[in-house]
């Protein structure tokens, strides 16, 4: 099969495509046959190497030499134990632990997987599992009334989020760069800020919840934009931030009433059909910007990577 693999962390330069044995599923395993995979920004941090938690199980090489994780498409075979899949099934998810999605074929584990709604389409279906996932769960406390701003809303887990904090009555405010704004104002962001001209941190009235998908700034700023009772939670960032929000931000907030950390993710078919059945039913738009065939994998990461994609973006092999 064709595959876009790599063998060290770096740029764009140590993609290439390749001709590559198609795995065989152990047990508990499903062979899919891909027919989309969307990019993740975790996609890009797996390429880098970089934040450093993005090298968890490799430290000096990539464990798993071909990306993408979130990916839809036919059963190709089954392992021993899959009772839920067959061949022929259309099925989608997440699949982070094994990767390969940039790949012709892949092979995930049953859990992973749950059967692609026939209202969607396998591209739709491909850009929910992960992004889904962040945004229902980093969303869940809005409600009617309260101000929510979302750092990163005009990504791809962003422009979910804002759709279900709005559904959620919240007052949204959305973060990006100055390109994205119209964008995120489309989905319904009821205020938007450029980053690379205005700090949310500062001269604003302060935000009930703060979903943050690219942490980078001080605890300290990131308390100071809370209300108090409030709660600020990163999903994504440099280290320095992440750990730092770990520390010195829970010590802090916990002294002036503000919660602040880490938003920990679960994963898997029951944390992001919620959002399924929602775009299913046209309640949540999917927005994909770009498709791009398998021999655009490389092209496709940097998109996502460097800050341009408005929503998602896919990768189709075949």
């Amino acid at each position: 099969m064709k595959a876009v693999v790599y063998e060290r962390y770096g740029g764009l330069d140590v993609l290439r495509v390749e001709d590559v044995p198609v795995p065989s599923p152990a047990a508990g395993q499903v062979l899919v046959k891909v027919a989309a995979t969307s990019v993740n920004l975790s996609d890009w941090e797996g390429l880098r190497g970089s934040p450093f938690y993005a090298r968890v199980g490799g430290l000096r090489a990539p464990r798993r030499p071909i990306l993408g994780s979130d990916i839809a498409g036919w059963v190709e075979a089954v392992g021993t134990g899959v009772t839920r899949f067959q061949p022929g099934d259309e099925v989608y998810g997440d699949n982070l632990m094994l990767k390969g999605g940039f790949a012709q074929y892949a092979v995930a584990p049953e859990s992973a997987l749950a059967v692609k709604p026939a209202g969607l389409t396998f591209a739709e279906a491909s850009t929910i599992p992960q992004a889904g996932a962040i945004a229902v769960q980093g969303t869940a406390r809005a409600a009617d009334g309260r101000r929510v701003l979302i750092n990163g809303g005009g990504g791809g887990t962003g422009s979910f989020a804002i759709q279900l904090a709005k559904r959620l009555g919240a007052h949204v405010t959305a973060v990006d760069n100055g390109r994205k704004l119209e964008f995120m104002r489309s989905l319904g962001a009821d205020a938007v800020i450029d980053y690379q001209r205005d700090d949310f941190t500062r001269d604003r009235e302060p935000y009930d919840l703060i979903l943050d998908l690219v942490a980078h700034r001080s605890v300290f700023a990131y308390r100071r934009a809370l209300a108090p009772g409030g709660r600020y939670r990163c999903a994504g960032g440099s280290v320095r931030a992440l750990l730092r929000v770990l520390t010195i931000g829970a010590m802090a907030g916990r002294v002036t009433r503000r919660r602040l950390g880490v938003l920990v993710v679960k994963e898997g078919p029951s944390h992001f059909e919620p959002l399924t059945r929602l775009c299913v039913a046209g309640d949540v738009n999917i927005h994909i910007d770009r498709t791009f065939v398998l021999d655009q994998a490389p092209q496709a990461l940097a998109h996502v990577g460097e800050g341009r994609a408005l929503g998602k973006v896919v990768v189709t092999p075949h």
